[in-house]
């Protein structure tokens, strides 16, 4: 039988008594988020009406979007991407169990420095591949242009924010390649390995 999402205590702000809600809306309103499946156009929309939301409501407080996601469509990822950029609070992402594919692509997308991946985490890299129609036709061609345009976006991405020279990076999306955090980290993919890392802005220890 199916636990479903436990509730938990919480007072909202200018109420009196706290209520009991989901946890995940109370981890939210701490700007804690989680990708934990793969990443399709529907997970992706809820993610960034989250990040908007969280932003507007308070563009002071750091977000922390914790990963552990085998992959999903380019399409959304990029979506995601692109709203980790553009919103005013800063992003951790922090890898666990297993970041492939766009799971590594969000994860390498978080604030440069505020990357981690905790010390079991695997993470996988490799090209983006699509599939808009199954004819063998025209379209077909210029399915296979759209693929292209979006590996090369992808690619300069990874050589952009890793520290991995750009012939490396560029073989590596290549084929699957899957590695450890202490490796993640080698290559730039994340900043940190472990469970506790310094906060640049307020010198305070921060426990994931």
């Amino acid at each position: 039988m199916p636990v479903g999402v436990p509730k938990v205590p919480f007072r909202f702000p200018g109420e009196e008594d706290a209520v009991w809600t989901d946890l995940y809306n109370r981890l939210h309103r701490e700007r804690f988020l989680f990708l934990g499946q793969e990443l399709d156009t529907e997970t992706s929309n809820q993610l960034v009406g989250l990040i908007v939301y969280l932003s507007i409501e308070d563009a002071t407080r750091d977000h922390y979007l914790f990963i552990n996601c085998p992959g999903g469509w380019i399409l959304p990822g990029i979506t995601l991407y692109d709203t980790m950029q553009w919103v005013t609070p800063e992003i951790h992402t922090i890898g666990m169990g297993l970041a492939a594919s766009m799971g590594s692509f969000i994860l390498v997308g978080g604030e440069i420095t505020k990357r981690v991946a905790l010390p079991y985490a695997w993470v996988m890299i490799h090209q983006p591949a699509s599939v808009f129609c199954e004819d063998e036709t025209e379209e077909f061609f210029l399915e296979i242009d759209q693929i292209l345009g979006f590996r090369q976006a992808v690619l300069e991405i990874y050589i952009e924010r890793t520290y991995a020279s750009p012939w490396i990076i560029a073989e590596d999306l290549e084929r699957d390649v899957f590695m450890s955090a202490t490796e993640a980290q080698a290559h730039g993919v994340v900043d940190l390995v472990g469970f506790e890392y310094e906060n640049e802005n307020t010198g305070d220890s921060l426990s994931i």
